[in-house]
């Protein structure tokens, strides 16, 4: 990797206060955008989402635990493998403490279209405490597009269909289990569908990227540091585990 020139203090700083002015723009960019994706409007889910957990069924209010908001990231878990995804896995490994989020009446829950029995050997392995919930054999992966089939839906994937798809040369997404995230409100005795977002709309969970982003040589992987968008270079993460092999 390339090293940053040398230069006096004098030149860091001026260099270092001409960047700190794009970067409160962008806060500023960031800003509007949250409230925008506050504006959105919300969909009543009509829908009787039923999923298995640790302590066995569960309905999609019952994953509210209590609360008014719920986020739901969609795990994608190798059934062949017996493994969550490494990337996936990686998210989960930045999730904070959920006291912060409980505080503001928000809950976050895992969700993958496989057998409650497959997930927990891996989420024992991994060490997670998160609630991590079963969608196998309903359609709330597929409504939601975290899996994507043309045999039981349309293709959809991070709001394009197959064609648009396999014109980006995003053939990987046209078939099998994708990340997402999805967001329901509670009001009263209904539920509803607020925001999703798929793809880089999920980078910025990723709490150790953005720590990287701070240092000289970024996240090491792609060009110049910069995140893999290409997917030509060498995708560095491995589960927590695996990282001495």
């Amino acid at each position: 990797m390339t090293l940053p020139r040398i230069a006096s203090r004098a030149e860091w700083l001026a260099a270092r206060k001409e960047l700190w002015t794009k970067e409160k723009e962008l806060t500023h960019m960031r800003d509007a955008l949250n409230l925008k994706r506050r504006e959105l409007p919300m969909v009543r889910i009509e829908k009787d989402y039923v999923f298995e957990g640790p302590a066995g069924k569960a309905r999609l209010p019952d994953l509210f635990a209590g609360r008014r908001q719920l986020i739901i990231y969609h795990f994608m878990f190798h059934r062949d493998r017996g493994e969550g995804c490494p990337g996936c896995s990686y998210m989960a490994d930045n999730i904070a403490y959920l006291a912060h989020l409980h505080a503001r009446d928000t809950t976050l829950a895992l969700v993958s279209r496989a057998p409650s029995s497959e997930i927990e050997p891996f989420k024992a392995r991994m060490g997670w405490t998160l609630a991590w919930y079963s969608s196998f054999g309903g359609d709330f992966n597929y409504d939601f597009h975290a899996t994507t089939d043309e045999a039981v839906a349309a293709v959809e994937y991070n709001f394009r269909d197959k064609a648009t798809l396999e014109k980006l040369g995003q053939t990987y997404h046209v078939s099998g289990e994708q990340p997402g995230i999805s967001v329901f409100l509670r009001d009263g005795g209904s539920v509803y569908h607020t925001y999703s977002t798929y793809g880089r709309g999920l980078d910025l969970l990723l709490t150790t990227n953005n720590w990287l982003d701070l240092t000289p040589f970024g996240r090491g992987e792609g060009w110049g540091g910069m995140p893999d968008v290409n997917g030509k270079g060498k995708f560095w993460v491995r589960y927590h585990d695996r990282y001495d092999e």
